[in-house]
């Protein structure tokens, strides 16, 4: 009986073992159908209409490397003045996503765009010089062309000078750099001259030494055959090549990089467009970091930065002057016309340009109380003009 009752035991086990797999078997067939999830489609993509180019009379054409632009590309009224190489190339948009204001577009987009209506008060005007140059080269400058442009120009200098801060206010500035004209100290000056710049929320940046008379009508003129936001560097090489430089990249050697890069002693402008994608390398101290890698001056680091690392093209320009150059040899019936003048060194005193004279040489050595007269002949220290005299 008891065998019999055991048997009967095993034999329901199994049964019930056999039951609840079925059971597990039968379960998913009666649950409802799972849904599919909605996954993320990907967007499809939208190409954007061809935008109608129009062709604007005033705007300047790029043209290949080293040939010459197309007078089409400037304004009808400054054709007979403006004589331009622009060797840009069409340039790429660099940290589009970074660049938040509107100034800062770059490609073709801010290409086609109509030149500025600009004004002086669009313009920020550095002026780099040093102490020891306070009296004999800035007192002529603030005598001259500064005072016609009070509020758009900064001196950059080295030391402090009650005297000269009384006479432009807040527009001197103590870099607090070395008074060594080496390439340290000129790079910390221009270090601060770009940062004060950015600051500023003006539209061009342009450059000029402590040497310069800037025409300011002319500089209005030939800033205003663009727009700001345009990637625009202007200025004239002091070399009739490209510099070539060593970039120090790695402890175990460099590489050889070639630009070109317009000479600070003729003055050189940057719009606004551009010194923003100059950032990397340029702002808060990065300057005179980069100048370090390629060990050379204030004025080539520049064009390193532009034309070597945001690959835009230095815009050749007859119109800005140095000392290096002939100046006796500018026509004088064109000398108003340019963009900015200046005189020979200690050296060349008789390298200065030739004007008909408000002013006798030992008066006027320079020659830019002459030129300031002609220009703003209602200034209250020029002579009378004599009638028929021209310049």
């Amino acid at each position: 009986m008891k065998i019999s009752s055991v048997g009967f035991s095993k034999s329901c086990f199994v049964f019930f073992l056999g039951f609840c797999s079925l059971l597990l078997l039968l379960i998913p067939a009666f649950q409802p159908p799972a849904q599919l999830l909605d996954l993320p489609q990907p967007r499809p993509q939208v190409r954007p209409a061809p935008v109608k180019q129009a062709h604007h009379a005033e705007d300047p054409e790029p043209v290949g490397a080293g040939g010459a632009a197309s007078d089409s590309g400037l304004k009808e009224t400054h054709r007979k003045h403006i004589k331009t190489k622009d060797t840009r190339r069409d340039p790429s948009p660099h940290r589009d996503e970074d660049l938040k204001s509107s100034e800062t577009l770059g490609g073709s987009s801010s290409q086609s765009r109509p030149p500025d209506q600009l004004t002086l008060k669009d313009i920020f005007i550095a002026v780099k010089t040093t102490k020891k140059y306070h009296k004999s080269r800035l007192e002529l400058l603030i005598q001259t062309w500064v005072s016609r442009a009070e509020e758009q120009t900064y001196i950059f200098t080295d030391a402090e000078d009650k005297e000269l801060l009384l006479r432009t206010g807040a527009h001197i500035i103590n870099t607090n750099c070395s008074a060594a004209h080496n390439r340290q100290a000129l790079c910390c000056k221009m270090s601060v001259e770009y940062d004060k710049f950015i600051e500023s929320q003006k539209k061009w940046f342009c450059h000029v030494d402590d040497d310069n008379y800037v025409i300011l009508p002319s500089l209005l003129d030939l800033l205003s055959s663009y727009h700001h936001s345009q990637d625009i560097y202007l200025g004239r090489p002091s070399l009739n090549h490209p510099i070539e430089a060593a970039e120090r990249v790695k402890s175990d050697g460099s590489v050889s990089v070639k630009f070109w890069f317009a000479t600070g002693g003729a003055g050189f402008c940057i719009s606004r467009g551009l010194a923003l994608k100059m950032s990397p390398w340029a702002s808060l101290g990065n300057f005179i970091s980069t100048a370090e890698k390629i060990r050379l001056p204030d004025d080539c680091t520049i064009g390193y930065i532009i034309e070597a690392l945001l690959e835009v093209r230095l815009t050749h320009s007859d119109l800005f002057h140095s000392h290096l150059e002939s100046l006796h040899k500018l026509p004088a019936d064109s000398l108003l016309n340019q963009v900015t003048l200046s005189y020979g060194g200690f050296e060349n005193r008789g390298n200065v340009v030739n004007i008909v004279r408000s002013f006798s040489l030992a008066e006027d050595p320079t020659r830019f109380k002459s030129v300031h007269c002609h220009l703003y002949p209602d200034t209250e220290w020029c002579p009378e003009p004599e009638p028929g005299h021209r310049t």
